[in-house]
């Protein structure tokens, strides 16, 4: 934790537009509750917005509403979101004094008068521990101390809105209150759909939002002004429930709490904890055998059995989960700086958005029971698309997972492997993605997904073998042999000279002989040729096969270098024949990564001297094309050059990450010219930002 806190200490910046200052760095967008992909909410805070300034929004933008007040002396202060309350004194606004991010929290420092008021955003990362890990709930705490030295009377208020039941604040809403041993507000649409999203939100399930119970707590529902003002008015709330249930933008429904932290001193307040998640049931659909429609659930509830059990389990574990997440931090912090003292903070940045994106599920045996041998992770293409499980979305995401759990990547590839061994995909190389739109993993039975083909038979080998690689485990090899055996067979006849074709990059249009594109082929062929001498061979003693492969990868290497280099030798092209282009190479990590030493040294330290000469203030372009670029493909890329150039791509995308031109969570496609957001938000693939972590 000693190393943790003088790392923070030497990133800590002042955000230039703003009066607090920021560790390690200002992001576009804070995360708040960021746990899944409809547990979500950020703080768009561009080039200096304070927690009570803006509301809180999901990912899309979409304000879901979270206010908060503290009132002191029986002066009431604004900590949170941006309200109105007509027919009161307007409460004084908290000043912001300081913001600190984590990989796994973001905290605000606020001073109300004499009191300090701090606030604590936490959505645990636990990858090895898939009870909480499948959890999708994030925490809220709030401690209070004094500033002054006298002693002071405070108590605190929060609520969330209905708006975060929907992606459309026209529909019906209503709402309960349990009460007991933990206060619980559950709020959700009145008229249901499983598996549809409006807006990006999910049109099934429920929003909960708690505290642990005690004479020091009240609550409240019913309409935003209405819960406000008694807050403002009496520093408590009254203890009742509106049942005229409506829509969410008709009198704007809200759920509330308020905390009486009595009489607060210089010691800082124990603190008090509320939760925020959303849970439905079931929470996928996929294809299997048979062309069979099967309906998955959330992975909690193999252990946790209703709602009322999580959110006790939940809030419970805090004391668990804050000092798990310390010690989950201080290893990301440590490993990272390890590279770069500023690497850190990107890394922390990307991983809670990350994991965000993605789902643990599991079947039910006939019987009814939990199937928990049968986990599947689901992953949510979002912003740039609603697909499920996307290939080479996957792909640019897994250093995430190689680095926090590989057994995660193994759960997300395996869907894709077991749909495809079903023989119900007609292609011959592999399907794109699992659904066009999460969470329904309806396969592609027409064959007629977006066409990756040798960009997602090469992902799908390269992540494979790196799983197996990295953990040892051979299962999904010796089970998925045939298909990665066919995929290979059409990269061999499609992949050193790749036909006209779109790749990951798919903004940027189809193009033939892509150099890059050619490489991830070729080094799938070698890792198939790897798998077979390592495993195949062994068992089968089938050594032709794995020699016939690796002759090929090694021959095509050889035919590639004739036709991938530009005809003065000095980078490679984007495309064969045309020595005006070049572009980042990155799929050439993949042949770092595993240790492969497909390519010669030559081709790297050719790239590096390149790129030194196109590198702009921003960051490396993608290619020629234009002068955007990818975050996670220019990380990738600083793992295959020197470390001058390295470091220099790594302050490049931090620059960017940080520089106030945007209020959007973290977008990965942006311009090196002057580091304004092209397009995409809250992607997975910002988990390739721990790329240089996993060689």
């Amino acid at each position: 934790m000693k190393l943790l806190s003088v790392l923070l200490a030497a990133l800590t910046v002042t955000n230039s537009l703003a009066a607090w200052t920021s560790t390690p760095f200002s992001p576009a967008s804070v995360p708040l509750a960021v746990r899944s992909p409809y547990i979500n909410a950020w703080l768009a805070q561009g080039a200096g917005t304070a927690l009570n300034d803006n509301w809180a929004t999901f990912w899309t933008g979409s304000i879901v509403g979270w206010a908060g007040y503290v009132r002191v002396d029986g002066k009431v202060f604004l900590t949170m979101g941006a309200p109105s309350v007509p027919g009161v004194t307007a409460p004084t606004k908290a000043t912001q004094t300081d913001m600190t991010f984590t990989a796994t929290s973001s905290k605000f420092t606020l001073t109300a008068g004499p009191v300090r008021i701090v606030y604590t955003f936490l959505s645990p990362v636990t990858p090895s521990d898939l009870l909480r890990q499948s959890i999708p709930f994030a925490y809220m705490s709030v401690t209070a101390v004094s500033l002054d030295g006298a002693s002071h009377s405070v108590q605190l208020y929060t609520d969330i809105s209905a708006e975060w039941a929907s992606g459309d604040n026209s529909l019906l809403v209503n709402w309960s209150t349990s009460l007991g041993s933990i206060l619980t507000h559950q709020v959700q649409l009145q008229t249901q759909s499983q598996f549809t999203e409006v807006n990006d939100h999910i049109q099934q399930g429920s929003v909960f939002y708690s505290v642990n119970n005690g004479t020091d707590i009240t609550y409240q529902t019913g309409q935003d002004t209405v819960l406000r003002a008694q807050f403002i008015n009496n520093g408590r709330l009254a203890n009742t429930q509106d049942t005229a249930f409506r829509a969410v933008s008709d009198r704007w429904p809200v759920f509330a709490f308020a905390k009486d932290f009595g009489t607060v001193g210089t010691t800082a307040t124990a603190p008090v904890v509320f939760s925020v998640g959303h849970i439905r049931d079931p929470a996928a659909q996929y294809v299997t055998k048979g062309n069979v429609l099967q309906s998955r659930s959330s992975f909690f509830f193999s252990q946790l059995s209703t709602p009322a059990a999580v959110i006790n389990f939940f809030l419970n574990d805090f004391a668990n989960a804050t000092g798990t997440a310390a010690a989950f931090d201080s290893k990301v912090n440590s490993d990272s700086a390890k590279i770069a003292s500023n690497y850190a903070g990107l890394v922390s940045l990307s991983i809670r958005q990350a994991f965000a994106a993605c789902e643990l599920t599991l079947s039910k045996t006939s019987s009814g029971a939990f199937n928990t041998s049968d986990v599947l992770l689901f992953m949510k293409e979002i912003s740039s698309d609603g697909n499920m499980n996307t290939v080479d979305v996957i792909f640019p995401a897994w250093p995430v997972l190689l680095y926090t759990n590989p057994q995660l990547g193994k759960f997300l590839l395996d869907g894709l492997f077991q749909y495809q061994a079903t023989g119900l995909y007609p292609n011959k190389w592999s399907v794109h993605d699992l659904g066009s739109h999460y969470p329904k993993a309806l396969g592609h039975n027409d064959g007629g997904d977006e066409a990756m083909p040798v960009e997602e038979s090469g992902n799908m080998v390269i992540m494979a073998l790196s799983y197996a690689q990295k953990t040892g485990d051979l299962s999904q090899l010796r089970t998925y042999f045939g298909l990665l055996d066919q995929w290979t067979q059409f990269l061999i006849t499609d992949s050193l000279i790749p036909a006209n074709q779109i790749s990951t990059d798919d903004f940027a249009g189809p193009l033939a002989n892509q150099t890059n594109l050619a490489i991830k082929g070729i080094v799938g062929i070698r890792h198939v040729s790897f798998i077979a001498m390592a495993e195949i061979a062994r068992l089968t003693g089938d050594t032709t096969r794995a020699n016939n492969y690796t002759s090929i990868a090694t021959s095509y290497v050889q035919q590639w270098q004739t036709q991938a280099i530009a005809s003065g030798g000095q980078h490679l092209t984007l495309n064969y024949g045309n020595s005006a282009s070049w572009g980042l190479a990155y799929n050439l990590f993949g042949d770092k990564l595993l240790k492969l030493n497909l390519f010669p040294q030559s081709i790297y330290d050719m790239q590096t001297a390149w790129y030194k000469t196109k590198i702009n203030s921003f960051g490396l372009p993608l290619d020629t094309r234009h002068t955007y670029t990818k975050s996670d493909w220019e990380i990738w890329t600083a793992g295959i050059v020197d470390t001058t150039l390295r470091n220099q791509i790594i302050t490049a995308v931090v620059k960017y990450a940080s520089d106030g031109m945007s209020s959007q969570p973290l977008g990965d496609w942006y311009e090196t010219s002057n580091g304004a957001v092209e397009g995409f938000r809250a992607r997975p693939v910002v988990g390739g930002h721990l790329a240089l972590l996993i060689l």
